[in-house]
């Protein structure tokens, strides 16, 4: 969703590009009450400090630099401001975490002979567990694909869904593989929409239910392996499997980036993106800081030296047992 900001209300100067991404942000941003609680946000505050810092004849450059730093405040991957010569974002989401994946490693367990189909990856491993990896929502996967996916696999004892690395794409995507694991109609989290202007203005929460797939759908256990760069419509996924029946998650921390996005742009053309509508868990826990595995496990330096990756292997244990 989005609009345009009247350009009668807001001039195309340094002042009136500011003030219009600031009450943009201000009266959309659906994450303003869990910040201020985490540490300490004010958005007024921010508009005074990096308000005193335009000119009024800055470089678009120079502007684009103090409104990047201001929505650094949000301290939010799912913010971006986005010009004709770059595109702000904020990455300390990850950045500041242990990575739990290795492109080598994984070669090693897909081996060169693996099938792909719509950019999952799949293979049976020799103790006759599943892998399917999902490196990213982007796109789309049909019915048909995600019924090979599962005939292939079926005679297998358990199977692993590792998103890993995938940040995130389009939530349909999400929804569709979720579908694939359930039998009956089930609701898997919860969101709510923005009713005004107020940093607190919200609808009551909606449910979020899920169909079952109509094709072929997988009845026995699953680990889905996570880790810090496991966000966006990924999170989402990851909200929506861990309480199935049968399911286990297993790695690192997700990332978080559970709001869906709002675009708008300012009167010069830049344009702004944020989250703009809360989703939670079926528990009602706001998964925007990230979902904590049942089994947190890290890859270990000793493991990678033999050439095993710590995650999986501990993710294949589970599944044998």
């Amino acid at each position: 969703m989005g609009s345009c900001v009247s350009e009668e209300e807001f001039s195309n100067s340094p002042q009136g590009n500011f003030d219009a991404l600031w009450q943009i942000v201000d009266e959309h941003y659906c994450f303003f009450p869990d910040k201020a609680a985490e540490y300490g946000l004010d958005w007024n505050e921010c508009r005074s400090r990096y308000g005193a810092m335009l000119l009024p004849k800055m470089t678009g450059e120079q502007l684009f630099e103090v409104c990047a730093k201001m929505l650094d405040e949000l301290r939010d991957g799912h913010v971006n401001l986005a010009s004709p010569f770059n595109t702000a974002r904020y990455w300390d989401w990850h950045e500041n975490y242990p990575v739990n994946f290795s492109d080598s490693l994984q070669r090693v367990y897909l081996g060169t002979d693996y099938r792909l189909t719509c950019g999952i990856k799949y293979c049976i491993l020799p103790d006759n567990i599943g892998y399917i990896y999902v490196p990213s929502f982007e796109g789309s996967v049909g019915s048909g694909n995600l019924d090979a996916i599962f005939t292939y696999l079926r005679l297998c004892d358990g199977l692993i869904v590792d998103v890993r690395n995938n940040e995130g794409g389009l939530l349909t995507m999400a929804q569709d593989l979720a579908a694939s694991f359930i039998n009956e109609k089930t609701t898997v989290g919860y969101i709510a929409h923005k009713t005004g202007a107020g940093h607190s203005s919200f609808s009551s929460p909606e449910a979020v239910r899920l169909v079952p797939s109509e094709g072929m759908r997988w009845q026995k256990a699953v680990a889905v392996l996570t880790n810090r760069r496991t966000y966006s419509a990924a999170n989402a996924f990851v909200a929506y499997m861990k309480d199935l029946p049968n399911v286990t998650t297993v790695g690192d921390r997700t990332g978080g980036g559970a709001g869906l996005p709002y675009n708008n742009e300012l009167p010069n053309g830049w344009t702004v993106r944020f989250s703009a509508c809360p989703t939670y868990d079926v528990h009602m826990q706001s998964t925007e800081g990230g979902i904590t595995p049942q089994h947190q496990v890290s890859l270990l330096s000793s493991d990678f030296a033999r050439g095993e990756d710590t995650i999986i292997e501990y993710a294949r244990k589970l599944l044998r047992k």
